[in-house]
């Protein structure tokens, strides 16, 4: 079933009751396959104009989330516009990633440049094989876009086949949405390389516990403002309110404990005056260590 709106088209491929691996699918990509696809592009040979990869990540027990976690490059050449690939290659990375990570399959593959070519279909065809039942996932990777623009420039794909044919490379291509999802970990990763763009040299120095104790201390202040000038703007009706936005201040607001600001303050300090023991104590070890490895490399000479 099929319709047309605003020039796309919207293609029904199944529903909850169907099987898992009929069913429609989001996709998330973590930030470590975008630093891995930008880092394979820029050691590709100086003849190729793209790079070829595999993706890796896991599925819902419904199937109806993707997430991808891992990629490897594999190699290819390209022949009267074809691109073929070395299986060997391929089949002993494969090996290696499931003895390292066992729990992550093969999701699809991935290929650099803004548009799909002629020359996905049979490579789509190739990964299909370790994908099961499921329908293995494209993403294409702009690369001129996410260097020079804030866009990310990636795009994701399903196939479904077209007719009756069984040929390899007779499919239509679907778009799959798809956006990046990090954890909280990865997320003070991005936030410390995202500080080194505004460094004429382009490097950012660790931080220290009491530095992102700061910055986070700043961040919800500006938080709070950005609240708080909201809610006055609807209260004295210069903006339309928002009943999401406001289901969720309420949500927030009701989880915070009432205590008065004296109480808060010496919580806080109380807290503060731990972590800087706990930061005092560990740096005393360190020391420690440090003098104790000195003596015994004295005494062994």
């Amino acid at each position: 079933m099929a319709s047309t709106k605003l020039d796309a088209l919207h293609v029904s491929v199944g529903n909850s009751s169907t099987a898992p691996h009929q069913r429609p699918f989001t996709c998330t990509v973590s930030p470590v396959v975008l630093f891995a696809v930008l880092d394979h592009y820029l050691r590709r040979d100086e003849h190729q104009d793209k790079v070829v990869g595999a993706l890796l990540g896991a599925r819902s027990p419904d199937g109806t989330e993707v997430e991808i976690r891992n990629s490897f490059s594999v190699i290819h050449t390209e022949e009267d516009s074809q691109i073929v690939l070395d299986k060997e290659h391929y089949t002993s990375m494969h090996d290696l990633h499931q003895r390292v990570n066992p729990e992550e399959v093969i999701l699809g593959w991935y290929t650099t440049g803004p548009n799909l070519t002629p020359a996905s279909a049979p490579l789509h065809t190739i990964f299909s094989q370790d994908t099961g039942n499921f329908r293995p996932i494209h993403v294409t990777f702009d690369t001129e876009t996410l260097l020079k623009s804030d866009d990310m420039g990636m795009q994701a794909y399903t196939s479904a086949p077209v007719g009756f044919s069984t040929k390899p490379g007779d499919c239509m291509y679907l778009p799959v949405p798809c956006e990046i999802k990090y954890l909280d970990a990865e997320r003070s990763g991005l936030d410390m390389l995202a500080s080194a763009k505004q460094s004429d040299s382009r490097t950012a120095s660790l931080l220290s516990d009491m530095d992102h104790l700061e910055v986070a201390i700043t961040k919800l202040q500006e938080m709070l403002g950005r609240i708080s000038e909201y809610v006055d703007s609807v209260v004295a009706g210069k903006e339309k309110p928002n009943n999401a936005i406001g289901r969720y201040i309420m949500d927030t607001v009701s989880v915070v404990p009432k205590i008065d600001s004296t109480s808060f303050e010496k919580m806080f300090n109380s807290h503060l005056q731990d972590l800087l023991m706990v930061v005092y104590l560990a740096n005393m070890t360190r020391t420690q260590l440090s003098v104790a490895e000195r003596l015994n490399l004295l005494v062994s000479n």
